[in-house]
């Protein structure tokens, strides 16, 4: 399989399942989630990197140890012998099968497999990408980041073929730069508050393929009080209206959609004419 995401987002939105899909039994970041969420036609997988304190790369969402372990000692404070003892909650706290996983297991059992978004990239850059670059999966990767020079300098020294979108919000202004850095810059992620931001105008995606960058638009929901897509949400979708909610985000011939409902939202986008390009 070759993986180029702007190859494949001419063929259909690349659907992304944030932490894989999980429910009941099965928590966020567990290797049996990120088979689901293939199982259920993600197109790409979104997950979270921590590193113990011994420097064991694994699979969590920093700072997240109480409600996801049911303990308040942080990962990074913890040798891996400590933290491959430990077990994921599950939806009701209750503690499950699923350990915590090393992200060299989960590279070498979803290579070649599908694409792959490294979240808290930021934390650990030079480890996460060694460990990228000892299982030959640069192309299968997305990271992304809040727009800064440090952030851009790293990329320049360190791994400029890595793709690499920014994280902005109403406006951005680094486009035309970036086109010009030394790095993979494939596109952005934009959040957004009024359907009327310049970020989803047509003139402003239209330019960004125009000039062979995509758009990831994310409809999960971290906080209702604080909206990313402008309340065009997973919640909406499930709880008003799909058109409103994902519909409406498609609409805007975005190239990526972030979900924590993979298997709703392709079946949605395909019996609605939206999934393909």
């Amino acid at each position: 399989m070759n993986f180029d995401l702007r190859e494949k987002a001419k063929e259909n939105i690349i659907v992304v399942a944030h932490r894989g899909a999980s429910g009941g039994n099965i928590p966020c970041n567990t290797l049996a989630a990120y088979e689901i969420a293939l199982m259920q036609g993600a197109d790409m997988l979104e997950i979270d990197v921590d590193c113990t304190r011994d420097g064991e790369l694994v699979l969590f969402h920093p700072g997240m140890e109480k409600p996801h372990l049911g303990r308040l000692r942080l990962i990074p404070t913890m040798k891996y012998d400590s933290v491959k003892k430990l077990r994921y909650r599950n939806v009701d706290e209750t503690p499950t099968q699923f350990g915590v996983p090393k992200l060299d297991d989960f590279l070498e059992q979803f290579k070649g497999r599908c694409y792959i978004n490294v979240d808290k990239f930021w934390g650990n850059p030079e480890k996460i990408y060694k460990a990228i670059k000892r299982h030959n999966m640069v192309d299968q990767m997305l990271v992304k980041s809040s727009m800064s020079p440090k952030v851009i300098k790293v990329l320049e020294d360190l791994a400029p073929e890595l793709p690499f979108m920014p994280i902005v919000k109403e406006t951005h202004p680094a486009h035309e730069e970036l086109l010009k850095r030394n790095v993979n810059y494939v596109g952005v992620e934009i959040l957004f508050e009024k359907d009327n931001s310049p970020l989803v105008s047509a003139e402003f995606i239209e330019k960004m393929h125009k000039d062979n960058t995509l758009v990831w638009v994310n409809t999960i929901i971290y906080d209702y009080k604080k909206q990313l897509a402008g309340g065009h949400s997973d919640d909406t979708a499930l709880t008003v209206s799909m058109d409103e909610g994902w519909g409406w985000v498609a609409d805007r011939k975005v190239d990526f959609i972030q979900t924590d409902w993979p298997m709703m939202l392709v079946d949605y986008l395909k019996k609605a004419g939206k999934y393909y390009k």
